[in-house]
C-alpha cells in the first residue's frame, strides 16, 4: 500500500493521560479528537483512511458516506459500537484489540474483593472520625472480617480473564467454582464446570467475566440473589447489563448479600438518579470502569491499535474483525 495514509482518532479522550503515540504517529497521519459527536464523525472521516475509536459509534450511513474509509481500528474488545455489516459490504476492514488488560482488570477484581472483605473503608471512616483515638481497646472489630483462603469463588464467564481471577483466587487459598452456561443442567455440565444454580448456592465471592447478550442481560437478577448466601460478595467488572441494579440495591438494603464492587454501570457516564448511586447503600463500592485502566494496559491497547494498522499496510490480518 503506497503513500502515507491519514487517520482521524475519534475520541483519544478515551485513552486516558500519557499513552505514547509516537509508533502511531511514525504510520500515518492522524488527527487527534478528544471527543465526536455523532454530528461530526462523518465529517472528520470524510477524507480519511482510517477510523480510530473506542467508545465513539460508526454507523452504516457514516461509513457509506466515508468514501476513502480502508480500515476502522477499535481501541477496544467488543465492536458493538461500529456496523461491521456495512464496512464488510464496502471492503473496509475492522480491527480490534485483545488481551490487553488481564493483569489490571484481575488486579482491580480482588481490590474490591479485599476492600469489602477487609472493610477498608469503614474502618478508615473510624479512624478519621476518632473512635479508634477514644477506645480502650489496641483494635477496633466494628465491622466482620473473614479470610478468603478455604472460601468459594465462583466464576462466570471463563475466557480470559476469569481464568486469571480463577489464578490469583488459588493463590489466596480459594477454591474456585467455574460456572456452566446459565440453563445448562448439572448432568450436562462439562467436566471441571458446575450448574449456575450450584455457583450461585455455593460462591463466598462471586465475579462475573461473561459478555452482555440478550441471554445474560440482567442475569443476575432478584431470583439469583435470593439464591446467593447472605455474606457472599458480588463483583462485576465485566457489564452493567449482566446486573439488574434495582434488585441489587434492595438486596443490598435488604441484607440479603453481604455486599458488591462493581466497576461497570448500565450507561455510562450514569444519569445521576441511577440506583446503584443512591447514597446509604451499605457494603456498596462502584468504580468508574477503571478495572482496564492501568498505565500499563492503556498503553498495551494503543500499541495494539499501531501494530494492527501496521499490519494492515503490509497486507496482513491482525486482529481482524472483518
Amino acid at each position: 500500500m503506497s503513500g502515507r495514509l491519514k487517520a482521524a482518532f475519534l475520541d483519544f479522550a478515551t485513552v486516558g493521560p500519557g499513552v505514547d503515540t509516537s509508533a502511531l504517529d511514525g504510520l500515518v497521519d492522524v488527527d487527534y479528537h478528544e471527543y465526536s459527536e455523532d454530528a461530526q464523525i462523518a465529517e472528520r472521516l470524510r477524507d480519511r483512511d482510517i477510523a480510530i475509536l473506542n467508545k465513539a459509534k460508526l454507523s452504516g450511513s457514516v461509513i457509506a458516506g466515508a468514501p476513502r474509509l480502508k480500515l476502522i481500528a477499535v481501541q477496544a474488545t467488543g465492536t458493538d459500537n461500529v456496523d461491521t455489516a456495512t464496512a464488510k459490504e464496502r471492503g473496509i476492514a475492522v480491527t480490534n484489540i485483545r488481551d490487553y488488560c488481564s493483569t489490571a482488570v484481575t488486579q482491580h477484581v480482588f481490590a474490591l474483593v479485599l476492600g469489602l472483605t477487609q472493610q477498608i473503608a469503614g474502618y478508615d471512616a473510624l479512624v478519621r472520625s476518632g473512635a479508634w483515638q477514644r477506645s480502650r481497646t489496641f483494635a477496633l472489630f466494628d465491622y466482620p472480617i473473614r479470610e478468603l483462603a478455604g472460601r468459594a469463588l465462583g466464576i462466570v464467564g471463563y475466557g480470559t480473564l476469569g481464568q486469571a481471577v480463577g489464578r490469583l483466587g488459588e493463590c489466596l487459598g480459594m477454591r474456585v467454582l467455574v460456572s456452566a452456561r446459565p440453563g445448562t443442567p448439572e448432568a450436562s455440565t462439562p467436566e471441571g464446570r458446575h450448574a449456575f444454580e450450584r455457583v450461585l448456592d455455593e460462591a463466598d465471592v462471586l465475579s462475573l467475566h461473561c459478555p452482555l447478550t440478550a441471554a445474560t442481560q440482567h442475569l443476575i437478577g432478584a431470583a439469583e440473589l435470593t439464591r446467593m448466601k447472605s455474606d457472599a460478595l458480588l463483583i462485576n467488572t465485566a457489564r452493567g447489563g449482566l446486573i439488574d441494579s434495582a434488585a441489587l440495591v434492595r438486596a443490598l438494603r435488604d441484607g440479603e448479600i453481604g455486599g458488591a464492587g462493581i466497576d461497570v454501570l448500565p450507561t455510562e457516564p450514569p444519569a445521576a438518579d441511577l440506583p446503584l448511586l443512591a447514597p446509604g447503600i451499605p457494603n456498596l463500592i462502584v468504580t468508574p470502569h477503571i478495572a482496564w485502566a492501568a498505565m500499563e494496559a492503556r498503553q498495551r491497547s494503543m500499541d495494539q491499535v499501531t501494530e494492527n494498522i501496521r499490519e494492515f499496510l503490509r497486507g496482513g490480518r491482525l486482529r481482524r474483525v472483518v
